[in-house]
């Protein structure tokens, strides 16, 4: 099969047929309109293939998610962030020596300008961490002006990745009003930023080894997920030619809806609305099977999972590890257990595979490691981030990018005349 063919108003037209290396199959529909005066309907993009990518591999019906071939699990099990950040950005895992080079750059680039401090203070103590971190990661390039010199650009990536982490533990400092904590060079990427996220001036504070170790594992589960809305809008923007700051602050912007990044966000307040009403989980399990309720059951089934979600099952076991270690009590987090167990043996929930997915665990994960709820988004964004620079770097590297233009089908009024005010 190398050509697909369309018949339109009795005339038939040819068009390519791609197949991927994990045998996807896409009819090339470039030439379409040129060739037939027709465009394809898609809301959302469900159905486009907007681009050609190696980055990140899902099958939603296997349940399978692989970072360059690497599967989630291996990936969860022996790697770190700081080699998955390589492995995504530069499309390799790196040596001994390329992992330490690496590791080394990311501790002394994590310093931010003392000016840069004015912007957060700029803004009101009531200000949404998402709205600092998508205004200071667009004001980086301020500083660090892109030239089109390669070096420069693997050198502003860098800072990118040791800095964001900073800017969030500040964004989160400045929303309770304590002092910023000054990144330490002597701290793992993700002890350094627990511990700027904890720490106070007065008082020695020691990151717990199973706090650093979830969020690692967190991270990595982040860090891609192909085409998504946060990562197509990275591509859009970047195919602008803007440069890569830019580009990513507006994929912070789009993680922070709702739908996408803040999901785990709407899994917490979901709990805390059956809390307030008693607890009683089984009667808004009952609501969910229930369309005329009203309640929408969150952090159940995927629009890409149709089976369980691969991240979800790693973090399952995550999930009660952390909450045994640190042992923590809280309602909220009994009653997403309660939710846990009949989702997964209902068989309403089981047929149609509305299984716990990964904001269901991540949230309940950040809440026990007393990571406030409008922070989660944040941790999202910290973890998607490498994702979204290898998105960007891949489609800057593309000689057949061209800046994102989609069609649309006009339904508004057809050509008429303007009249006065008076006669209207």
């Amino acid at each position: 099969m190398t050509t697909a063919k369309l018949i339109l108003n009795g005339q038939e037209y040819e068009f390519p047929v791609m197949v991927g290396s994990e045998h996807e199959v896409a009819i090339d529909f470039t030439k379409l309109r040129a060739q037939t005066g027709a465009i394809a309907y898609d809301p959302g993009y469900g159905n486009t293939g907007s681009c050609e990518s190696e980055i990140t591999f899902i099958d939603g019906e296997a349940g399978i998610l692989r970072y360059r071939g690497y599967p989630i699990e291996q990936l969860a099990e022996k790697s770190s962030f700081v080699e998955v950040c390589y492995l995504l950005v530069y499309n390799k895992l790196p040596t001994a020596a390329e992992l330490a080079a690496f590791e080394q750059k990311l501790t002394y680039h994590t310093l931010l300008h003392e000016d840069m401090k004015k912007f957060f203070e700029s803004f009101p103590g009531t200000a949404h961490p998402m709205a600092i971190m998508s205004a200071t990661a667009i004001s980086l390039s301020a500083y660090y002006p892109e030239f089109l010199d390669p070096e420069i650009i693997d050198l502003n990536i860098v800072r990118l990745l040791a800095k964001f982490k900073t800017i969030a533990a500040y964004a989160y400092k400045r929303s309770i009003g304590q002092a910023y904590i000054y990144p330490r060079n002597d701290l793992s990427y993700t002890e350094d930023f627990l511990h700027m996220m904890f720490a106070v001036r007065t008082e020695p504070y020691e990151v717990p080894e199973v706090l650093s170790r979830a969020l690692d594992l967190l991270l990595i589960l982040h860090a891609d997920h192909e085409q998504n809305c946060s990562a197509s809008t990275v591509r859009m923007v970047g195919s602008s030619q803007a440069n890569l700051f830019a580009s990513v602050a507006a994929g912070v912007s789009a993680l922070w809806g709702p739908l996408h990044g803040g999901a785990n966000q709407a899994v917490i307040e979901m709990l805390e609305k059956i809390h307030a009403d008693g607890g009683d989980y089984k009667k808004y399990m009952n609501m969910a099977k229930d369309r005329d309720s009203g309640f929408r059951l969150m952090g159940f089934g995927h629009r890409v999972y149709k089976n369980f979600d691969p991240r979800a099952q790693i973090l399952k076991k995550a999930a009660d590890d952390v909450l045994g270690a640190l042992g923590v009590s809280d309602p909220l987090l009994e009653i997403a257990k309660n939710l846990e167990e009949i989702a997964l043996n209902d068989s309403y929930f089981v047929e149609r595979k509305l299984y716990p997915n990964v904001d269901f665990y991540s949230g309940i994960i950040y809440r026990a490691m007393g990571i406030p709820t409008d922070m989660f988004t944040v941790m999202f964004a910290l973890g998607r981030l490498p994702g979204w620079i290898a998105q960007w770097k891949e489609m800057r590297n593309d000689p057949a990018t061209r800046i994102n233009r989609p069609r649309q089908i006009y339904t508004g009024a057809t050509e008429r005349d303007y009249l006065p005010v008076d006669q209207r």
